[in-house]
């Protein structure tokens, strides 16, 4: 059974048609990456999956849950509920300035906390579990001594993989990354990536907007290649990178390679 599922999702800007029926399923723990040349519609399919913007028709469900229907409407409340189902990492990193790496990481989990109703030693003992992910996430990315840094104390690689723990730490279902090395200088950018293929594996499910092809070809299980707002093509990364059966395909990786 798929764990995501998006039928005929549409996305308008006024006469400006950014989305145009798109349709695709992922299976829970896959990883699907989409390509495609700027303006294609591909940060506006993954901003539409997380509620940043609202699309004009269509629906998506992840699990059993439909989580968004564009017959429907939502409160606040309800949207922000939703949204916790995904996580996303920025191209810019979006960090918060003003906190350092770890506090960065832990605020969004605090924040939630407060709105809980709970005794004071479960609020201790959540407080307790949410400095121990803290602990784990800054681990994996390799940053627990600079966890006391302040963003602008950190390259930008190491921006990125704070940003990388922060959306972690909210235990999405599905993390979501919009071209997270688009903003790096070259030697930075392998750093990022072999985080991203490190979170691959077991249940954890991914969408990963690149243009970085080598890449996507080593970490993707399935690929969708976008074009004027469609999905043009879509496989697994043999069929997509060995052998398009689309022109356009064909000929944005021959420009890319």
């Amino acid at each position: 059974m798929s764990f995501l599922k998006v039928n005929h999702l549409e996305k308008h800007f006024g006469p400006t048609r950014v989305l145009e029926d798109i349709n695709f399923e992922l299976e829970k723990g896959q990883v699907l990456v989409i390509i495609g040349s700027s303006g294609s519609g591909k940060t506006t399919l993954l901003r539409c999956l997380n509620f940043l913007e609202t699309a004009n028709q269509g629906s998506f469900s992840v699990g059993d849950e439909i989580l968004f229907d564009a017959e429907q409407t939502y409160t606040d409340k309800q949207i922000r509920e939703k949204r916790l189902k995904f996580g996303l990492v920025f191209q810019s990193f979006n960090l918060f300035p003003q906190y350092t790496v770890r506090q960065n990481i832990t605020l969004a989990p605090k924040l939630m906390l407060k709105e809980k109703q709970l005794t004071a030693e479960q609020r201790k003992e959540s407080l307790a579990q949410i400095e121990q992910k803290a602990d784990e996430l800054l681990e994996s990315v390799g940053l627990k001594d600079r966890q006391d840094f302040y963003p602008c104390q950190l390259s930008g690689g190491q921006q990125q993989r704070v940003a990388i723990a922060r959306a972690l730490a909210m235990s999405p279902e599905i993390l979501c990354f919009d071209e997270p090395t688009s903003a790096l200088d070259p030697e930075l950018t392998g750093e990022v990536l072999r985080v991203i293929q490190s979170l691959k594996g077991g249940d954890r499910t991914m969408i990963v907007v690149t243009h970085e092809m080598g890449f996507a070809r080593d970490v993707a299980d399935r690929v969708i290649f976008m074009a004027d707002g469609v999905i043009e093509e879509e496989g697994t990364p043999d069929e997509v990178f060995g052998n398009p059966k689309s022109e356009k395909t064909r000929a944005f990786l021959a420009g890319v390679h």
